[in-house]
């Protein structure tokens, strides 16, 4: 089979990631542009923007701004390397980041994704407790229906089951706490306010192994990409306090939650709890070029530089393109826009009506549970023949040929417009999205 694309060209060579081929290429989804809140296909159909492209065009489609910095950056200098050289823009850059991080979350180090900054993570904590004096410190924390990308490490820790099965055991030593979401948390606005208590599974591995067995525990603030689950009131606190009298670091996966999507710029400020490292990507540079970051606290870059020699490498580790010249340049005319515009503000003003508009599909049968904070939000739908997935497949053709595009997990539909948009945007999106769940 050689199916052509409405393009002209043929589909069948690229082997496009977490897509149903098959499926795909039999009824091809291709976008020719994007501007502002929507995308247009290449039959010339505007569809409106409800998932931020994949959660990060935060700031809206096509902003000159970020495609005129990248543009300068790449006339002025393409590359640098990252291993013993620099340039200004990625010092920049890392300065302007350290001012929004929370606490003293003040070193960045660079990467090229969200599964990049988890991996870089899990190897600081590591690296850490070794300078510390505490090398036999190598088991790892994940929870139940996190995703952390698809690196070993970060798939090692996650737990989403159809991302691991197929590639065999992961890595040693990990553990896994529960997920939260609980049977009366069905279509709880927010926070709920029982489940606390899971925290504690923590304190139950570290009974069972001992605390000087442990590295790290990772979780997202708001488990986003498995359906958007809201911590329980007190949990992630539970979690931290658990992690300090332990000597175990807590990191938060802010891909997601970073930069605006919960109404703050971090998912750390909208529940007061201040973890040892954050991972970001996404919305750092509006989706237009890959980068990613990790934040640190100052007690690990200073215990990794204790036990190196004045002229040594702290860490053994890094990518290519880390703080590329044109990654940097994208990034800080993304922060430039987020500062001018409010962008943060703007998402918690606009979180309101999100969430009532969110909400207000509780009535249609084919809904079984709606979740919410910020502008993020999932909505689960009645499986279709009994197939888990299937559903979410119809769906997302169906969306589509409505003129709205989402983010489907399994059965699970997840709305994260950019924080650019208006009420006008959110009422498309909602009434397309109910126009196609009330056929089901």
């Amino acid at each position: 089979m050689n199916t052509i694309a409405p393009l002209g060209n043929s589909l069948e060579q690229h082997w496009m990631p977490f897509t149903a081929n098959r499926s795909f290429k039999a009824n091809p989804r291709i976008m020719s542009g994007a501007s502002g809140m929507y995308y247009t296909t290449e039959r010339g159909d505007k569809l409106v923007d409800g998932s931020a492209g994949l959660f990060c065009v935060a700031a809206g489609h096509g902003r000159p701004e970020i495609a005129d910095a990248v543009s300068q950056t790449l006339r002025e200098m393409d590359f640098v390397p990252p291993f013993q050289y620099g340039h200004p823009k990625s010092f920049e850059l890392a300065r302007r980041i350290a001012a929004v991080t929370p606490g003293d979350l003040n070193h960045i180090f660079f990467c090229n994704s969200g599964s990049e900054s988890v991996e870089t993570a899990l190897k600081i904590a590591i690296a850490y407790q070794r300078a510390r004096g505490e090398g036999q410190r190598m088991r790892l924390v994940g929870r139940e229906r996190a995703y952390h990308g698809v690196n070993f490490g970060g798939l090692s820790v996650a737990g989403m089951v159809n991302n691991r099965k197929a590639f065999g055991l992961g890595l040693p030593g990990v553990c896994h706490l529960r997920h939260t979401m609980l049977p009366e948390h069905n279509k709880t606005v927010g926070q709920p306010e029982t489940g606390a208590e899971l925290a504690n599974d923590l304190q139950r591995l570290i009974d069972l192994y001992g605390a000087d067995q442990f590295a790290a525990c990772i979780v997202e603030p708001i488990a986003g990409s498995t359906g958007v689950l809201v911590p329980p009131k007190g949990y992630l606190n539970r979690l931290r306090e658990i992690c300090d009298e332990n000597g175990i670091l807590l990191i938060f996966d802010e891909v997601i939650c970073g930069f605006g999507r919960t109404g703050h710029e971090f998912g750390s400020d909208a529940f007061g709890v201040v973890p040892d490292m954050v991972t970001m990507a996404k919305a750092l540079t509006n989706g237009v070029v890959p980068m990613g970051a990790v934040a640190c606290s100052e007690k690990l870059l200073d215990t990794l530089a204790d036990v190196a020699p004045d002229w040594g490498i702290e860490l053994f580790h890094g990518y290519t393109y880390s703080g590329c010249p044109v990654a940097s340049a994208a990034a800080l005319a993304t922060r430039d826009i987020f500062e001018q515009e409010d962008l943060v503000s703007r998402a918690a003003a606009m979180t309101p009506k999100f969430l009532d508009a969110l909400y207000s599909l509780g009535d249609l049968p084919i809904v079984k549970d709606i979740r919410g904070y910020g502008l993020l939000g999932g909505v689960d739908l009645a499986a279709l023949d009994g197939a888990p997935g299937k559903r979410g497949t119809v769906a997302t053709q169906d969306l589509f040929e409505a003129g709205l595009i989402v983010k489907l997990t399994g059965d699970c539909v997840l709305i994260s417009p950019p924080l650019v948009c208006e009420e006008s945007h959110l009422d498309e999106i909602f009434t397309k999205l109910r126009g196609v769940l009330a056929t089901y």
